[in-house]
C-alpha cells in the first residue's frame, strides 16, 4: 500500500505512487537516512518524474519518501511526520504478517507429519483405504477427499483443538463411502463421530480465525 499527496496538496488522500524510472531519473538524497518523531528513519529519494510526495514502506517497515521535482526535503519530512498514524497501521499490519509466517513456517513441517498419520489411525481403525494424503495451504478448505482416494488437508488443523480436527478428518473418510453431503453421508459421520454436531458448531464460530 502506497500513501501520495499531489505537490500542493496539504490533505492526505491515497494515489498511486509513479512509475520507478530509470537511474539516471532518481537518486538517494546524498544526507542519507533522517529520524523523525514518532516515525524513525526516512530514506528520501528524489524523483525527477514525480509529481506529488509518496510515502511508502518495505517489508522491514522502513519508510521512504519520495521528493518530487522542486520538492524539498523538509516537506517531504512534514509529510511523512504528518502520516504517522498511517506508518503505525502499515508497521502492525506487517509484523502481524510476519507473526503468520513464522507460524506457518514452524507448523507446516509438523503438519506433513502428525496429520498424515492421525488420518491413517483413523483410517484404519474405520476399516477404511487411503490411497494418498497432501498437506496444502487451502484458504476455503479444511481438507478434501478425491474419487481416487487422495486426501488433501489443510496445515492450518493443527491450529484447533484435538478433537476437532478429529472430526475434519473423520468428515473426509467417510467420503471414501459416499461422495455427497447426503442424509445419508451424514448418518456415516454420525456413526464414525458422535460429536460431529458439536465439531461443526466450534468451527463455524472459530474456524474463520484461523484461515
Amino acid at each position: 500500500m502506497q500513501l501520495g499527496l499531489p505537490f500542493a496538496d496539504q490533505s492526505a488522500q491515497s494515489l498511486p505512487h509513479p512509475h520507478e524510472a530509470p537511474p539516471a531519473q532518481q537518486r538517494l538524497d546524498p544526507r542519507g537516512p533522517s529520524p523523525l518523531p514518532g516515525v524513525g528513519p526516512c530514506v528520501f529519494v528524489r524523483h525527477r518524474r514525480a509529481k506529488r510526495y509518496v510515502l511508502r514502506l518495505d517489508q522491514h517497515g522502513r519508510v521512504r519518501v519520495t521528493i518530487p521535482r522542486g520538492g524539498s526535503r523538509r516537506e517531504a519530512s512534514a509529510f511523512a511526520e504528518r502520516h504517522r498514524d498511517w506508518i503505525a497501521r502499515e508497521r502492525r499490519r506487517l509484523a502481524e504478517g510476519s507473526v503468520v509466517q513464522s507460524e506457518r513456517s514452524a507448523l507446516e513441517p509438523r503438519a506433513r507429519v502428525e496429520l498424515p498419520r492421525r488420518l491413517l489411525e483413523l483410517a484404519v481403525r474405520l476399516g477404511l483405504a487411503v490411497t494418498r494424503v497432501s498437506i496444502r495451504n487451502q484458504r476455503t478448505r479444511w481438507g478434501s477427499c478425491g474419487r481416487d482416494g487422495h486426501i488433501c488437508l489443510n496445515w492450518r488443523l493443527l491450529l484447533m483443538p484435538d478433537w476437532v480436527r478429529d472430526y475434519v478428518l473423520v468428515h473426509e473418510l467417510m467420503h471414501l463411502r459416499r461422495m455427497d453431503h447426503s442424509p445419508a453421508y451424514w448418518r456415516l459421520v454420525s456413526d464414525a463421530y458422535p460429536r460431529y454436531r458439536e465439531a461443526r458448531q466450534w468451527l463455524r464460530a472459530h474456524g474463520e480465525a484461523l484461515r
